[in-house]
């Protein structure tokens, strides 16, 4: 715990046995109250590997639902085991998990009710192996968010990021898509319900075994993205209703 705030890491898993002890190795278990991962029927060991390791809790899906469907659960799970704090960390090890504590902190201490940790705020992005490619594409999609939504994060793509239980529980996460562009839908939501994003500087690695998506399915990726935030603005002007936007 970290003032008494109950602490959930979660891992949404996906053909990471190459990758996931060594994530787990690092995630500061002295504060840190439950490990959940999730495996979204992956073809290697994936779930072995996280019952040798100790993970406190491991639940497997028996067809893939997807990467936004694998966070559902994530968070479904966290919640029923009274998380007050919950940290999404990719099992690739893309991201280091050493931030957990600075991330959980800044929930636990009442000033933000999410955080995310940032490729983009230093040039760790770049430094760290990120095909350019994608560097401009990051920057171009956050940009007309930014500019759309009214907001001033330095990137919405980043799959590193922590979310106290109140947020996990106003906004509607359900309804979101069950593919890769659920994140962009949970950031919409959370600055619909007034909330605030808080960032850090996380270094980042791109390596063999850390998960990407190729460039078919980022192309619908970015669709995806201007779509919600079509969305949001047409649902902030009151021209339009959609479903993700009902607060609980």
């Amino acid at each position: 715990m970290l003032n008494n705030k109950n602490i959930a890491v979660v891992l949404p898993a996906y053909n990471a046995e190459n990758t996931l002890e060594q994530t787990y190795a690092e995630i500061p278990l002295d504060i840190v109250d439950n490990v959940i991962l999730v495996d979204d029927a992956s073809s290697d060991a994936t779930i072995a590997v996280a019952k040798r390791i100790g993970i406190s809790m491991v639940i497997g899906h028996q067809e893939n639902r997807g990467y936004g469907g694998n966070q559902k659960t994530c968070y479904d799970a966290a919640l029923s085991k009274g998380a007050d704090i919950v940290i999404m960390l990719h099992p690739d090890y893309q991201y280091t998990p050493k931030l957990i504590p600075a991330m959980a902190s800044m929930i636990a201490g009442g000033l933000y009710n999410v955080v995310f940790g940032s490729r983009i705020l230093s040039r760790g992005a770049l430094r760290g192996g990120m095909p350019r490619y994608k560097y401009f594409s990051n920057r171009m999609l956050t940009l007309t968010q930014n500019f759309f939504m009214r907001q001033k994060l330095s990137e919405y793509h980043t799959g590193y990021r922590a979310f106290s239980r109140e947020v996990l529980e106003r906004i509607n996460y359900r309804a979101n898509s069950d593919d890769f562009v659920f994140d962009n839908e949970m950031i919409a939501q959370i600055f619909y319900a007034g909330y605030d994003i808080a960032e850090v500087t996380c270094p980042t690695k791109y390596f063999k075994d850390a998960s990407s998506i190729n460039l078919r399915r980022g192309i619908v990726y970015g669709l995806g993205v201007l779509r919600v935030t079509c969305q949001y603005v047409l649902q902030k002007r009151k021209i339009a209703r959609f479903a993700l936007f009902n607060l609980k």
